[in-house]
């Protein structure tokens, strides 16, 4: 059923995620990579690693640039060759992709891939300024629109075009904090009620509080290697078999539809090519619920369900963790959080783990095949990657 491995991830890790006062970025990313070298006790990091791919979205949050060798030294692994990727929230999805393609252009052997963001010190308006800059300046920025406003218009186009309701975005929220309230690394450990979301205050209508991911600071990384060296490193190697990335315009008022989006369904039917398989076929999946309206979005987009049905596909609960599709085992960016430099590498991070089978209260029982779905943006970039269980 899958096609040929691109890759093999043979270790992972995953810092807190939260507010985590008194922490800069690049002691968040050690904690990740601390995780990743002692799950791996084969791996001889300063020897194995031969170069490493590290996502970041901004340098304004630290005042801090020359991201890459400064992430290199704090893991140990100067001086091997370093690159910082940046295409917003999708940045360390892109970083993936990038040690994919190292790996199989002959260059390396052995990369680490990852991300990092710090956020949480900054004001909560300070924060949405910065993450604005993902959107295009004259048209959008300029007269005050911000990410909340941008997926409030998908959101209410798409309640117009399919009568999507405000309660079936609700129950996504619902979903992933109980999801969340059983990942001892999420930024929110509590579950909530559909009330809860219906009457948390409104933030860009329909969108409420709830609706919404918070700021987080995290980290994560994967160690990536050639799949016929895997089993030097594990008895237990995660295959990548398929990758794709796309892009759209910047602008959201350049799309002709706004229920969809279009870098998303490239990306998936890039990568579904080059694993062999279809969306039918995924066991787990994490996608980018930066706001709830997007995760319902994704669910189309990536073939889980026609368009417009995926507020009914929440809610007749095929995407819970006894669904048949659980979706957000980790509480996705609603309730693990969402370090923007760290999302993409996050979500592979829990897709290792469900089929490794090392994801505790919220492992899903014989999950063979994972997706994950990042993006950039109002979608202008996106990622898609396919992972398969070693047999």
């Amino acid at each position: 059923m899958s096609g040929k491995p691109l890759v093999a991830v043979v270790s992972a890790g995953l810092s807190k995620f939260g507010n985590l006062e008194g922490l800069y970025s690049r002691e968040i990313f050690a904690e990740a990579a601390r995780e990743a070298f002692e799950k791996c006790p084969k791996l001889d990091p300063k020897k194995d690693i031969k170069a490493l791919y590290v996502g970041m979205m901004s340098e304004s949050y630290e005042h801090q640039a020359h991201i890459a060798p400064m992430m290199l030294d704090w893991v140990g692994l100067l001086p091997i060759p370093a690159v910082r990727t940046e295409n917003a929230c999708a940045s360390s999805g892109v970083a993936l992709r990038s040690g994919i393609l190292a790996i199989m252009s002959g260059m390396y052997d052995v990369v680490m891939v990852g991300g990092a963001e710090k956020m949480s010190h900054l004001t909560t308006t300070g924060v949405t300024e910065i993450l604005a800059q993902a959107s295009d300046f004259p048209f959008e920025q300029w007269h005050g629109i911000s990410f909340p406003g941008i997926f409030a218009l998908m959101a209410n186009a798409h309640m117009h075009k399919y009568k999507t309701t405000q309660e079936q975005m609700a129950m996504v929220a619902v979903k992933n904090h109980k999801h969340g309230a059983l990942n001892p690394k999420a930024h929110f450990q509590k579950e909530i009620t559909i009330e809860d979301v219906m009457s948390s205050r409104p933030v860009a209508w329909p969108l409420k509080l709830y609706d919404c991911c918070p700021r987080s600071d995290g980290a994560s990384c994967l160690i990536l290697t050639k799949p016929d060296i895997a089993r030097k490193f594990t008895n237990a190697p995660v295959y990548i078999t398929g990758s794709g990335q796309a892009h759209d315009t910047i602008g959201l008022f350049e799309r002709s539809d706004f229920t969809s989006m279009m870098a998303v369904k490239l990306a998936a039917q890039q990568a579904y090519k080059m694993a062999g398989v279809k969306p039918k076929h995924i066991d787990v999946a994490e996608v980018h619920d930066c706001f709830t309206i997007a995760e319902i979005m994704a669910y189309e987009d990536l073939g889980f369900c026609k368009p417009g049905e995926g507020g009914k596909l929440i809610e007749i609960g095929v995407t819970t963790l006894d669904g048949k599709l659980p979706v957000n085992t980790s509480g996705g960016l609603k309730a693990k959080g969402h370090p923007v430099g760290a999302t993409g590498t996050a979500q592979a991070y829990e897709i290792f783990l469900q089929l490794t089978g090392e994801a505790g209260r919220r492992q899903i029982d014989g999950a063979e095949i994972g997706l994950a779905a990042n993006v950039g943006g109002s979608a202008s970039t996106a990622t898609v990657h396919i992972f398969t269980r070693a047999d």
